[in-house]
This record gives structure tokens, sequence and C-alpha cells, in this order.
């Protein structure tokens, strides 16, 4: 049986992936603090990312007999988007802890409790974004969060050569989704984020791609890791 972690599985592109993994017969934990998936091999786990506390509690499943137990931290936030001097702490706080902290707790729980589990494929799949690549301005939170989840998957795959572990891990650049993020994008000022035009004609250009088409082709990434060359990779590597 394959096991799969998803955080974020009650929306946008977490959702997509929860519902193609459940059609191909897989079992999922989704992790998300509302549940809107109802499957018999679903199982909804109610966890708010941004409470250190309950995230450090959780303790994954006793897996005795496993192919596959992948784990795909895929919850993220855009924050404020806003000028460094203008943001607001509260935001600055849950943006880290939403999207590196709680990732890198959960990472280090994951390996911990399958380590000396024997499956075909032991795999850490991280939803990043281009913006941990590079530099935008009025984004200075969500890039470093980015970055710095892309920073912690390197070190883990390092790690994993030294140790000669059974573990993999790709930091995946998903392009762009037609998601809530994008609406709060479009919505921020010019004044925060000289880029804001970009993004409007993103979406009256019809560019960006639906939850479900992303999920295929991170599915491809899952069926095959081998074929990201590199720990950050990105779907635009994909050929048709």
């Amino acid at each position: 049986m394959n096991y799969f972690f998803i955080t974020g599985s009650s929306k946008g592109l977490g959702k997509a992936l929860t519902e193609l993994l459940l059609e191909s017969g897989n079992v999922v934990y989704g992790f998300a603090r509302t549940s809107s998936i109802q499957h018999e091999n679903y199982v909804h786990v109610t966890l708010d990312l941004n409470d250190l506390d309950k995230v450090q509690a959780y303790e994954f499943p006793v897996l005795n007999e496993a192919d596959t137990i992948i784990l795909v931290n895929n919850a993220g936030m855009i924050g404020d988007i806003k000028r460094i001097g203008n943001i607001d702490s509260e935001s600055i706080v849950s943006t880290y802890n939403i999207n590196l902290i709680s990732p890198s707790v959960l990472m280090n729980s994951f390996m911990a409790s399958y380590k000396d589990i024997k499956a075909d494929e032991k795999l850490i799949l991280n939803i990043s974004s281009g913006a941990g690549r590079a530099p935008m301005d009025g984004w200075s939170i969500y890039c470093s969060t980015k970055s710095g989840l892309d920073m912690f998957s390197k070190v883990l795959n390092e790690e994993a050569i030294k140790d000669k572990s059974d573990f993999k891990v790709l930091s995946l650049s998903p392009g762009l989704i037609d998601s809530q993020m994008q609406e709060e994008i479009r919505s921020s000022s010019a004044a925060d984020f000289s880029n804001i035009q970009r993004f409007v004609d993103f979406k009256d250009n019809d560019d960006l791609v639906n939850p479900t088409d992303v999920a295929k082709k991170v599915m491809r990434f899952i069926n095959n890791s081998d074929i990201a060359s590199e720990v950050l990779c990105s779907v635009r590597e994909l050929q048709d």
C-alpha cells in the first residue's frame, strides 16, 4: 500500500493532488484545519500549521507494511505583500510558521518515524516557488521562507547521500496556479509590489493553470522522482 501525507489538503493544489491519489487507490492523510474530502482511504488530520505546539505533538502513524511513504509539504501562504518596515509582525511570524517552521518540524518527525521502515520509496516532496530563487519586492517574507525550504531540502539531500539513507527529497516549483494566493497578489498595491500588473496580466491572459492540471504534473515527479535532475526542480522541466 502507498501512504501519502499532504499538508493543505482542503483546497487548491493540495486538494487536487489528494483527489488524484485517492482515485489511484492510495491512502492519504490530509493535514488541514477543515476537511473537504470524503473517501474511504482518506484520513483527515485537523492541524493548523500556525500552531507549533500541535505540529510538534503530531505523531505519524505506525506503518509496518508500506510500499511507498511520501510526505508532501504543500500548504503555504503569501503573507503581507508590503515593503520591509511596513509588514505586520504577526504576519511575519505566521508566514514563517506555515511556510518553513512547520514543514521543517514535519520533515524531522517524518524521517524519525520511518527511518527504520523498509519501503520501495520514501520521498519528501516540498512545494516551493520560483520566488524562493529570485527576489521580488514586497515579498520579503514569502521569498525568504521558500528559499529556506529549498535550502533545508538541499541539506537533507546532502545528509541522505552521506548517510546512505533511503530517503529522497525534492523541492518543486509548481509554476503559475489559479489559486487564492494569486487573488491575494492581484489585490495588493502597486506601491507595495511593483510587478502587480504582471500578475493581473497572468489572469487576464489565461496564463494561470487549473490546480488539477498542475497536480497531474506533480504526480509525474511522485511517480518517478528520478525525472528531476536536481533537488531544486520545476514543473517547467517536464516535456509534454
